[in-house]
């Protein structure tokens, strides 16, 4: 198998524990979207799928911190997701994980690193 990158944003749209960017993953489906965000200075993307039930975890677009700033949070179920690792701490799905994506940063800006299935 290939890996493939795909460019999904400059590195100053992501400022630490801010506003996150969403990006469609048209390899996994249709409607399936990521999300990349910044926590202790590095990138952290996953699948924008809650563990408990498969929605998005992003109420308001991009939203995806705690009023803490310290956890990813499920806008619907109040899930509370670690940033560095996705696994979830608090809420109806304690111990699951949302599905990390492999992201990179290099020459200002963030990419997405994808497994080619051929």
């Amino acid at each position: 198998m290939a890996e493939t990158e795909r460019l999904i944003c400059i590195s100053a749209a992501l400022e630490e524990r801010g506003v996150g960017v969403r990006f469609a993953l048209p390899e996994m489906g249709e409607r399936v979207t990521g999300f990349a965000v910044r926590y202790n200075g590095r990138p952290q993307a996953y699948v924008n799928r809650c563990a408990h039930v498969p929605v998005e975890l992003d109420l308001l677009e991009g939203d995806f911190f705690d009023l803490s700033r310290e956890y990813l949070i499920c806008s619907t179920h109040g899930a509370h997701y670690r940033p560095v690792d996705g696994l979830c701490v608090m809420g109806p799905c304690k111990g699951k994980s949302l599905q990390v994506l492999d992201v990179v940063e290099r020459d200002g800006h963030i990419y997405l690193r994808m497994e080619d299935h051929v």
